[in-house]
């Protein structure tokens, strides 16, 4: 909105200082203090309604050290980071670009999809909230969109280099299948090659993958981040990292100078998804002003299917996804230890009429917290393994 205004304005009218909202940086920057300040000042009042209305946790006794301490906690906190982000992003972001709008769509489909379940759970008193089936219909439904337009929209292009006559160019914009294999260099995997039909059937069938590959990116990224969400901070302070890292690399593919020196894709329009990361990761530290330690709110599924449906779809967009095992390597791993926790419980059960389990508790933070770790320290150990995840994966840009 006042990105289109001071564009408009600055042409007609030079006013000192609007050329500033031309810069991706200046946008940036004033999402980031905007979305915390949001956060922060406004979250109160968020929580002080929800205490009011008694929208509070309902805890089940599972045994864990100051569980029931949570009893009560104001729940549904997710709309604070929903608010904070597109707030911003309405004021400072370009509306007409595809990649924010898709990021937007993505934001508030599955913020209303989580709203609905912690709206069953907490204000209906049905514990077991919104069914399972609707959830995945939601994920999916999202996915096809978001797959659907990378295919059809005709803004949704990639250059590359290709040599000419010896000599190595930027290609023209064309639609492309392609994403990045990390760690190879000149490397990349195009999903038009996985189906073996040539001609245009085999070109349409290649965007169908495309599809799919959005569809389980999703579905399995917001349901890993919804696991993650058990411990105060620990899903939003994993989350922030991840946002930052995805930033600066939209950034860079959406600079043609920065994308040939790194030799990555260059995406035309993706730098200004830097302007949605910057309000995301001031949403993040700004909910964690409140749940930080011990949590004065939850996110809720409100909060969590939102931010793993954003890191995904995030990711797609700029042609990342294959480095999503390592970024979002937390949310694969907690994943992991429910699936394989169920999967043998039911195993053992079968074979030897008792079901019996790998951990002490999935998914893998309860794990640690029966083993008698503090939940403070899981917490912030889990961070510091994030970080190391988040360097490994911008230092893949330079292995390449």
């Amino acid at each position: 909105m006042l990105y289109f205004l001071f564009e408009n304005q600055n042409a007609l009218l030079q006013f000192p200082g609007s050329g500033m909202f031309n810069y991706i940086s200046f946008r940036s920057a004033a999402a980031i203090i905007l979305s915390l300040l949001i956060a922060i000042i406004f979250g109160r009042m968020v929580i002080n309604f929800l205490r009011k209305k008694q929208i509070g946790e309902e805890v089940r006794n599972l045994g864990l050290e100051g569980q029931i301490q949570k009893q009560g906690t104001p729940t549904m906190g997710g709309l604070i980071i929903l608010g904070s982000i597109l707030i911003p992003i309405l004021l400072f972001a370009d509306l007409g670009n595809i990649y924010v709008q898709l990021m937007i769509l993505t934001t508030v489909w599955l913020g209303f999809v989580g709203f609905i379940d912690d709206y069953i759970k907490v204000v209906k008193g049905k514990k077991s909230g919104l069914s399972g089936k609707f959830k995945i219909i939601g994920q999916v439904g999202l996915g096809v969109i978001v797959g659907t337009c990378m295919w059809v929209s005709s803004d949704i292009v990639v250059r590359e280099k290709i040599t000419v006559e010896g000599e190595t160019i930027m290609s023209k914009p064309y639609k492309s299948t392609t994403t990045t294999i990390p760690f190879y260099k000149n490397s990349s995997l195009d999903y038009r090659d996985l189906v073996p039909v040539e001609g245009k059937m085999g070109d349409t069938m290649g965007w169908i993958a495309y599809v799919i590959v959005a569809i389980v990116v999703i579905t399995s990224v917001s349901n890993g981040a919804n696991l993650t969400d058990g411990l105060d901070g620990l899903a939003v302070g994993i989350a922030a990292p991840i946002a930052l890292v995805l930033g600066i690399i939209a950034y860079l593919s959406g600079n043609i100078i920065y994308a040939e020196f790194l030799d990555i894709m260059y995406i035309p329009g993706s730098g200004e998804l830097m302007v949605f990361a910057a309000a995301f990761i001031g949403a993040l530290l700004g909910f964690l002003w409140y749940n930080s330690y011990p949590a004065s709110v939850f996110m809720g599924d409100t909060g969590s299917l939102a931010i793993g449906g954003i890191i995904a779809t995030f990711a797609l967009l700029i042609r990342k996804e294959l480095l999503l095992p390592i970024l979002c390597g937390i949310f694969l791993v907690e994943s992991l230890s429910v699936i394989m926790q169920v999967a043998y419980f039911k195993y053992t059960k079968k074979k030897y009429g008792e079901g019996r389990r790998i951990f002490l508790m999935s998914p893998l933070h309860h794990h640690y917290q029966k083993k008698g770790y503090f939940e403070s320290k899981i917490t912030m150990r889990f961070w510091i393994v994030q970080l190391l995840l988040a360097a490994v994966t911008l230092i893949t840009l330079k292995i390449r």
